[in-house]
Order: structure tokens, then sequence, then C-alpha cells
């Protein structure tokens, strides 16, 4: 695996990020990684990833995904810009909804979308144990086995519904979010991790500030915010779960 690709902060404080999580359990770790990797990373995400649309419209329906070379079939284009008028109609009537650019890298692996390529490699650093032995140090879960993940982005009229990851008879520990948008991503543009209380106010709202990591013990209830058509760039996060099977 090339070191520079994805290289961790080796400043980072982990004792003090440990006490802040048992605290809150969440928690957003600014400066995870290298800047050049960051930066790396970012690029990655912004010029050379076949983006493909992840959507859902319902709670009682199924999560639709959409390759990128699916939506160069007529067909498919189709099927997915009607999804997308679903995800509106569900989310106007406070149904569970969502709507994002997105690239599954284990499904990438699994399917042989691009052998020994870049988000291979990426994958194998979220499962490497430098990545694994921090997120055990700073959650105090010694049985996280392996990390799953995804390129998310949520661009102008983008958005993820109120839910809480509520897979643990699956595994999922921690949710991860890996922020590589723009330093000056300002917050009118939306696409804050958003955490709520039983009544539905806010206690939490996270922006999605370059190069940090933000991690939260499942099940919480959470979203991301809308992105506005104004919005001039797209947030990008590579995203996930960390799991104990």
């Amino acid at each position: 695996m090339a070191k520079a690709l994805f290289e961790l902060n080796p400043a980072l404080d982990r004792t003090a990020l440990a006490a802040e999580f048992a605290r809150a359990r969440r928690l957003q770790i600014r400066d995870v990684l290298t800047q050049g990797t960051a930066r790396e990373l970012r690029m990655i995400l912004e010029k050379h990833t076949p983006w493909g649309m992840a959507m859902q419209a319902g709670a009682d329906a199924k999560g639709c995904g959409f390759s990128a070379r699916e939506l160069q079939e007529r067909g498919k284009a189709q099927e997915a810009m009607a999804l997308a008028k679903a995800t509106d109609a569900a989310a106007a009537r406070g149904d569970y909804a969502f709507r994002s650019l997105r690239y599954s890298m284990v499904e990438a692996v699994q399917q042989g979308w691009d052998e020994g390529g870049v988000f291979e490699v990426i994958l194998e650093h979220l499962n490497a144990e430098p990545f694994l032995d921090l997120m055990r140090q700073i959650t105090g879960m010694p049985d996280l086995q392996r990390a799953d993940a995804h390129a998310s982005c949520y661009a102008a009229q983008h958005f993820l519904g109120r839910h809480n990851d509520s897979h643990v008879a699956e595994g999922w520990r921690i949710a991860y979010v890996l922020n590589l948008t723009v330093e000056d991503w300002h917050p009118d543009w939306g696409g804050y991790l958003l955490f709520y209380d039983e009544d539905g106010d806010i206690e939490t709202g996270l922006r999605p500030r370059f190069n940090s990591l933000n991690i939260f013990a499942v099940p919480q209830d959470h979203a991301v915010s809308y992105v506005p058509p104004f919005a001039p760039k797209g947030r990008y996060t590579i995203n996930g779960w960390l799991r104990d099977r």
C-alpha cells in the first residue's frame, strides 16, 4: 500500500480524543490525516471518481444505487430521474429519504470495477491496523474488526434524512465520515452532519470541515442537511461503518 495515500497525523492526542468520545459518544477529529494525504484524496474525489447515484424514497422502500455506467443508459437514467422526484415527495411528507452521488468501494472490489485501483488501496488502508487501532483506542471498542466504505458527494439539492443507523445486528458499531471538501466551506451551503434529541431539536451540528473525521456510536438520530442550489461546490466525503464482525 502507498503510505502517502492514507497517512494519519502523528500529532493526534489519542488520550484526549478518547476522553471526549467517552463523554459524548460522538466526536469530530480535526486534522486527522497529514495535509498532503488529505489533499491527494480530495483530488481523487473531485477529478477521478466515476460517480453514480444513491437514493431512497421512503422508510419502507429499498435504497437504490446507479453506477456511472448505468446512468449512461437511457432507461436507467429515466429510472433515476423518477426516483429523484420520489425522494422529494417522500421528504415532503416527513418520510425518510436521501439523494447523493456515490461510489461504493466495497461493491467496486466485489465486482472488479477497478482491480488494483486507487479505491481498492484506500479500502485496504481503512482496514489496516494503523487506522483500525486509532479507532479502537479512541472509541474504547477493541472488538472493531473491519471497515466498509463508499465515497460520497452531496452536491446541490442533495440531502440525507433523519435516521439512526440501527443495523447493530449486522455488526455496525461506529459510523464515520472523513470530510474532504474545500477548506472554506460556508455554513450557508448546508451539508452539516446534524444530531437530534428525542424532541427533534438539533443537539449538535458539524460543519464538513476539510480533513476532519466525524465518528459516532450507532444508533443515534442524525441527518445531513440539504445542500442548496447555490452551493458552488460538492460536499466530498469517504464514509461508512466500523464493524465488530
